[in-house]
């Protein structure tokens, strides 16, 4: 583990906001308690019947999904844009671990039974004071501590990349990890997932969809009508092999479900990237565990490096 002590380095802090619109309809009244008579095309139409039907030819008009599909002009659109053409950050390229805080649960492996800060159970504590790296090394099981509920914390480098339109691969040199995660169709990721596999793995699998800021209808785009200036992708993965969440045999279930959230930030010039992971799971955990990781974008591969798991 210290070999990856030179990538570490401080973050800078940067805050941004978002804003959120609303908009107000009022509709015009006589003030005579007569019904209001209009005439369109020589037909008439009381008020109090059409009313009803304007507000929701508004609403859908206004409807970021159907303005994606009318296009301009009023004309239909095309497809909605793939998950990595609607992206709203960069995530591609190398970068490297900022390890700034928890630095002695993270930069080397804590001894047996320092469940400090973690909201295990008695049963997680249990399993974490037995504890055996010996066995997990006769086992083949070296990869516990490199699932993805705990690669993410290990000092290092990611490698992020786009396979496809639709898929986007997260590599790490510690432990040699590749995780993979999976949109759907448009740039959502909400429709026409892939089937997850068979047996459950080390790296789980991994549904991805963009989330967008700004007053779009749920934070999420519905394809097109202008790109965002910023927003965050949004993870979740299950199917996970059990490992350890800590590499000190603190535990996580077959169950478990990872959520998170990668999203950038520009600092003097410098990209970061900023990881906010929700692992739960109701084997060992007595509530969720939220923890957020930083890393710094670099311009080459320079100190990426590979190597295999360890148990210790």
């Amino acid at each position: 583990m210290g070999d990856h002590n030179k990538g570490t380095q401080s973050p800078q802090k940067e805050r941004f906001s978002t804003s959120r619109t609303q908009r107000a309809t009022t509709h015009p009244s006589t003030g005579s308690g007569r019904p209001l008579m209009v005439s369109l095309s020589n037909h008439a139409f009381n008020v109090r019947t059409a009313a009803p039907l304007c507000a929701l030819a508004a609403a859908l008009w206004l409807d970021p999904q159907v303005a994606a599909q009318r296009g301009r002009g009023g004309q239909p659109a095309g497809p909605p844009p793939t998950p990595k053409a609607a992206a709203p950050v960069d995530l591609s390229g190398y970068w490297v671990a900022l390890v700034t805080d928890d630095w002695r649960w993270r930069m080397v492996t804590p001894p047996k039974g320092d469940v400090l800060y973690l909201p295990v159970n008695a049963e997680g504590r249990r399993v974490a004071d037995a504890w055996d790296p010996a066995k997990d090394e006769a086992a083949g099981e070296q990869c516990k501590g490199y699932g993805a509920p705990s690669v993410m914390h290990l000092p290092g480098r990611l490698h992020i990349s786009w396979q496809n339109d639709t898929t986007l691969v997260v590599e790490t040199d510690a432990g040699t990890q590749t995780r993979v995660f999976h949109f759907g169709a448009g740039s959502t990721g909400a429709d026409q997932r892939a089937a997850p596999p068979d047996a459950p793995s080390w790296q789980g699998y991994s549904v991805a969809q963009w989330e967008f800021d700004g007053p779009t209808r749920r934070g999420r785009m519905a394809g097109g009508g202008g790109q965002p200036r910023h927003g965050s992708l949004k993870v979740e993965t299950r199917r996970l092999r059990p490992g350890y969440f800590r590499k000190n045999g603190v535990p996580y279930g077959a169950n478990a479900t990872l959520t998170e959230y990668f999203t950038t930030l520009t600092d003097e010039g410098v990209d970061y990237l900023v990881v906010t992971n929700f692992l739960e799971d109701p084997q060992y955990l007595a509530q969720p565990y939220i923890r957020t990781v930083q890393f710094k974008r670099q311009a080459d591969p320079r100190g990426w490096n590979p190597t295999a798991c360890s148990a210790r």
